[in-house]
């Protein structure tokens, strides 16, 4: 029976558009053609605790412990995290803070391990046969290794897949779209081993106990194309492959769930809700090698592009390498570029420091030279509305960025800036060169710190009404006992006033009487 509300209408290879988006230029060539490579392990490796959505892993390794390959050094807390593990086998050199890749460079708690050069794995995770395992054991070795997913989101993989428990699911959608200019990890990955990342894709299926599966691929990428419709059976799955148009933010889930499926996502709802998840391609083959060879998650693809770099490149590189690293295994910087960015030009991460490492979430170092760059130079608002027009949202950025100038927080929020999905379409366009998505994330960092304020302090009356309510609990306890003690020794009295008999002297003592 079909999914779809128009069953005997729908055109299940029909695609849908949606509203805004742009077309810059991908500028995949530079390394479309490299194939995957393997880095040599680094002299020296620095493991964030923090490479995920939600709370940091609790570190279970102290300085000068020796670990192995795969060893869990990083615990996950809570149910939104993710464990970590030892890229390569070595000694623990500090368990402390170092600079985070991000735009902020602030310190996040780190573990640094000197490699041995031996890369000597421990036991690997015990192996699952997908066939006849369960969802939730599916979910839960996705969760033993690690799994974030790896488009740049980070959100801890077994989250999404037992979200089969919380909505009735019946399409898994799978990101091939790399819409990003520049990257080309995932294609190569989809070319390279579309048999792994099949497998992957069929088990994450399983466990979410979908109906359908759907492979969404920019048209851009034939060879990826071809090479994954080689695969379409796996598992008792049939995967649909789609090839969609080649149009930035295509690798936006909501907007690919339109696409290929004609849904829309209501405004701050998840496609969960609408019975459809998404999953990247890269993830679905960290799945695989979890799941088939007990291989947690120690190691990614990352694109090394940019006419700043020598030799552009796709490279296998353990998480913890350094940047610095990565660029001097491709030939090291022909030129001082003008940006530095971890991820793509559209929303990747600028960074300073180059000795920052290589996390779970990185799929790409860009180095781009000022013939790259647009050109600075801030001009103000003409108001032409085009930033309008390119939002695939439907929101209007130029009111953001107005309100937002006039210390209106408040208003930019009433009229949709937490709405927005940061993707920068609007920056491209801007004819002024006004920087507005880096305006809307400075507003939406002021709005989080505003309500984590007023939560602090809503927490702290409700602690203190709390603590109060009890004190008043005991006192009244207290005046209950009392009361009642009273009424005790009244209607005693009255007992003892209708017998005539009088207390004892032990009574009378403990009454404060006296006894002639």
């Amino acid at each position: 029976m079909s999914i779809f509300p128009l069953a005997g209408r729908f055109d299940p290879a029909r695609l849908f558009s949606f509203r805004g988006g742009i077309h810059p230029e991908t500028r995949k060539f530079l390394s479309a053609d490299c194939v995957i490579e393997d880095m040599p392990v680094p002299q020296l490796i620095r493991v964030p605790l923090q490479q995920h959505i939600g709370v940091e892993a609790e570190p279970l390794v102290q300085r000068d412990d020796i670990v192995l390959k795969g060893q869990l050094i990083g615990k996950a807390r809570g149910p939104v995290s993710a464990n970590i593990h030892a890229p390569t086998s070595g000694r623990v050199i500090a368990v402390g803070h170092f600079t985070a890749p991000h735009p902020s460079g602030l310190p996040v708690p780190t573990i640094t391990i000197r490699p041995d050069g031996a890369d000597q794995w421990g036991p690997r995770l015990a192996r699952l046969r997908p066939e006849n395992a369960e969802p939730e054991e599916i979910a839960a070795k996705v969760a033993e290794a690690g799994i974030v997913g790896m488009g740049g989101a980070t959100f801890p993989a077994s989250v999404k897949l037992n979200l089969r428990a919380k909505y009735d699911l019946h399409t898994l959608v799978v990101n091939g779209a790399e819409c990003e200019p520049y990257l080309t990890c995932d294609d190569r990955l989809m070319r390279e081993r579309p048999e792994e990342v099949a497998d992957g894709i069929a088990i994450m299926a399983r466990a979410l106990g979908v109906r359908q599966v759907i492979v969404a691929i920019e048209s851009n990428k034939p060879q990826a194309i071809e090479a994954m419709g080689r695969h379409k059976s796996v598992l008792g799955y049939t995967l649909r492959i789609k090839a969609v148009p080649t149009q930035y933010p295509m690798g936006s889930e909501k907007h690919l769930v339109k696409t290929v499926t004609g849904k829309e996502t209501p405004a701050r709802a998840l496609t969960a809700e609408l019975g459809i998840v998404v999953h990247n391609a890269a993830t679905a083959h960290a799945v695989h090698l979890a799941v088939r060879y007990g291989e947690p998650s120690i190691s990614r693809v990352v694109t090394v592009s940019g006419r700043g770099v020598a030799r552009p490149a796709n490279v296998r590189v353990p998480i913890g390498t350094s940047v610095s690293d990565v660029l001097a295994h491709c030939g090291g910087l022909v030129e001082e570029p003008q940006r530095l960015l971890l991820g793509g030009p559209m929303m990747g991460q600028p960074i300073q420091n180059l000795r920052v490492p290589i996390v779970k979430g990185t799929n790409g170092i860009l180095a781009l030279t000022k013939a790259e760059t647009r050109k600075p130079g801030v001009m103000p608002c003409i108001r032409c509305g085009l930033c309008v027009q390119v939002c695939p949202m439907g929101l209007t950025p130029f009111e953001f960025n107005t309100k937002i100038q006039a210390g209106d927080l408040d208003g930019a929020a009433r009229v949709g800036l937490l709405d927005c999905i940061s993707c920068g379409c609007c920056s491209f366009t801007c004819p002024s060169n006004i920087p507005l998505v880096q305006t809307i994330h400075y507003a939406r960092g002021k709005l989080a710190e505003k309500e984590g304020r007023k939560h602090r302090q809503e927490e702290t009356k409700r602690l203190a009404a709390a603590r109060t309510a009890r004190e008043e609990a005991i006192q009244q306890a207290k005046r209950d006992a009392m009361a009642k003690r009273k009424a005790e020794m009244a209607a005693k009295k009255a007992r003892e006033a209708e017998t005539g008999t009088k207390p004892s002297a032990a009574e009378a003592s403990l009454n404060g009487e006296s006894v002639k």
